[in-house]
């Protein structure tokens, strides 16, 4: 029988579902009928949770009232009574009882230190980790998560448990936004997975963890790379409805790069496999200029979320949209509620999304100087996780602010910033947002490139240094000096130094 089961867990992962089945059924017949019940209930369970993670939950619940049954009559402190607490567990999960779910983690907990089961505690930590999160209890739960970690380091885990422990802790951390942690697990998984051969089954998660990292690092096109070998691996595993995970993150990534019909696409897929398509899809509607109906998706979505991390992760959104659309009161609400949620996270990216939020607030209630703070907050945090793309977005709304306060080159120098980062990453839409704020800023429709020109011109330098510094052709200064003369209509080099200074752009 052990042979079986091991012929079972080696099957399960080098990604043959069919031969680990038949394996475990096997081992469980033979259990059976040799009136071992205990090793028969934990072939049942070990069945139960092939099925359920494979996308067949019905099947999965009939193999744990088999294992229950078997399991009758057994000490409530046997290991097996502790593996099949797991099951209550997700059920508890999925019905958003965070409090009942973290108490049976420690019962779980309790069950695997008494009987020596490495794969309980393992198991317990991480999960009563994600708990505390949920109930907002952010450090405690990143502390249980960081004490799992030390279990799985131990080597004394099963294969199957430490693949679902490593992915359970790094979709806790991903939930939060704590990007350090995310991307130093996601790369211990990497290594794990690497070092199984053949390994197919959290090879997919990896792809999916490492697509998100990129993203939030703005490397966009990498990470629609990873998240393409996400759903293929998802997919090998048999467990197509993980695939949406990876298809939602492909849609955010296309609609910041500004491919919308791709990104709808992407999103409907995932909600075809029964991922919510949201915050995301509210947000390319409102790029569509469909602000009623993102207006209705994010109301809904907040009516939707109670504990404090869902919240986190769509209240950002809800104040974009609910500023888009002039619905300030909602906005501020929802911008002081994330306020008060990421002071007891403690983690830099919700911070910054909030400081971002209440910056929004302040500036469309003609409060600039009020939201220059909050902006400046949310580009340093955003700095310091590597968030490029988001750093850039807060330089955007820094220069419009420095617009409202009278200071237009300062506002010209944070815009300027903001379209080189957006044209390097790719993320054309918000590219296309700055070029038209710098149009609008300044006098007599000179473009942010003229203006660099002239502010050298200003100070003195030649056409082969300005194009030095720039990093353009001479032919191509010539042309931008050509430019200049003909909007202003000055005809020599010292009258357009003149020009800089009286129209502040020396």
């Amino acid at each position: 029988m052990d042979d079986l089961r091991a012929l079972g867990s080696a099957a399960y992962l080098s990604g043959d579902r069919e031969s680990a089945i038949r394996a475990l059924q096997a081992a469980h017949s033979l259990n059976v009928a040799s009136g071992n019940r205990v090793e028969a209930a934990r072939d049942a369970d070990e069945l139960a949770m092939l099925f359920t993670v494979t996308g067949e939950p019905a099947v999965g619940a009939g193999w744990v009232a088999r294992a229950q049954r078997l399991a009758e009559g057994e000490p409530e402190d046997a290991a097996v009574r502790g593996h099949l607490l797991i099951h209550d567990m997700f059920r508890l999960l999925f019905s958003g009882d965070f409090a009942g779910m973290h108490a049976i983690c420690e019962r779980i907990e309790a069950i695997g230190r008494g009987t020596g089961d490495a794969d309980l505690v393992a198991f317990a930590l991480s999960s009563s980790g994600r708990a505390l999160l949920y109930l907002g209890r952010v450090p405690e739960g990143l502390s249980r998560l960081d004490e799992a970690m030390v279990a799985l380091a131990t080597g004394e885990i099963s294969p199957i448990m430490a693949g679902h422990v490593y992915c359970a802790m790094i979709e806790g951390c991903q939930e939060i936004a704590d990007y350090h942690r995310m991307a130093e697990w996601t790369g211990v998984l990497t290594r794990w997975c690497e070092d199984q051969t053949g390994l197919v089954p959290f090879t997919g998660q990896c792809a999916v963890h490492r697509g998100q990292i990129l993203r939030a690092h703005g490397s966009f096109h990498d990470a629609l790379e990873e998240l393409a070998l996400a759903a293929e691996r998802y997919a090998a595993n048999g467990m197509d409805p993980a695939a949406g995970l990876a298809l939602y993150e492909r849609g955010e990534v296309l609609r910041t790069l500004g491919d919308l019909d791709a990104a709808e696409a992407a999103y409907d897929a995932a909600a075809g496999w029964g991922h919510e398509p949201q915050p995301g899809l509210s947000l390319l509607w409102l790029a569509r200029g469909r602000t009623n109906a993102a207006v209705a998706s994010v109301r809904r979505l907040l009516d939707e979320a109670h504990d404090p991390v869902m919240r986190s992760r769509r209240l950002g959104s809800a104040v974009d949209v609910f500023v888009a659309a002039g619905e300030l009161d909602e906005a501020e609400r929802a911008s002081v509620e994330l306020g008060t949620i990421a002071e007891s996270f403690g983690c830099q990216a919700v911070t910054a999304n909030a400081a971002y939020a209440a910056g929004l607030v302040a500036l469309a209630r003609g409060e600039p100087a009020a939201s220059l703070t909050h902006f400046r907050l949310a580009w340093k945090q955003w700095i310091d996780l590597g968030a490029r793309y988001d750093a850039a977005r807060a330089r955007v709304r820094i220069g419009l602010a420095l617009r409202a306060l009278g200071d237009p080159m300062s506002a010209t120098s944070e815009l300027s910033v903001a379209q080189r980062t957006f044209a390097e990453l790719g993320a054309d839409p918000a590219r296309r947002e700055v070029e038209r704020l710098l149009a609008t800023g300044l006098p007599d429709g000179l473009t942010a490139r003229e203006v660099e020109v002239l502010r050298l011109v200003a100070t003195g330098r030649s056409n082969p240094q300005i194009a030095t510094e720039l990093f353009l052709s001479e032919k191509t200064v010539a042309r931008h000096l050509s430019n200049i003369f003909t909007k202003t209509g000055v005809t020599s080099r010292t009258a357009a130094a003149t020009y800089a200074h009286q129209h502040d752009l020396a």
